[in-house]
């Protein structure tokens, strides 16, 4: 797309891949997006509101930000700073980061050990306890193993 002044929202829309209602719905949500209005009242867009707009998409869309979420990030952001990206860049896929291999998921020591305390038909609290620790410091460390994968 040729680099012009101003966009009318279909042709802003059209660049961005977006419907007009949802750029509409993201000016009432997003304070730094104000488009200026041409002579006959018609929303008009900069390069910098497209790379605003681009930004928010991006946030929603491909890093699952709610509203409110991305509202946050973009306050922390600078704004002037931003650029659109070239159709072409937008269009190649991302490169995958290597993924961590997942942690080993254990049998819960609980159901295990409730099972065993089944089959010899006597129940021991303190194995219970023990077995009730051990499924938690297991559920633990797989959550811990969720969140490197996460900040990955």
């Amino acid at each position: 797309m040729a680099k012009k002044l101003y966009y009318k929202i279909g042709e802003a829309c059209k660049h961005l891949d977006i419907q007009p209602y949802v750029l509409r719905y993201w000016e009432t949500e997003f304070p730094m997006l104000r488009p200026e209005k041409s002579s006959s009242g018609q929303r008009v867009y900069s390069e910098k509101d497209l790379a605003t707009i681009s930004r928010i998409k991006e946030l929603l869309y491909d890093e699952g930000y709610t509203i409110a979420g991305a509202k946050k990030k973009l306050d922390g952001e600078d704004l002037n700073a931003l650029t659109l990206k070239p159709a072409a860049e937008k269009a190649a896929p991302k490169k995958a980061a290597p993924k961590k291999a997942a942690p080993k998921k254990k049998a819960p020591a609980k159901k295990a050990a409730k099972k065993g305390a089944a089959a010899k038909g006597d129940a021991d609290p303190a194995k219970d306890v023990v077995a009730l620790r051990e499924g938690v410091e297991a559920a633990l460390e797989e959550a811990r193993g969720v969140l490197d994968l996460l900040d990955s």
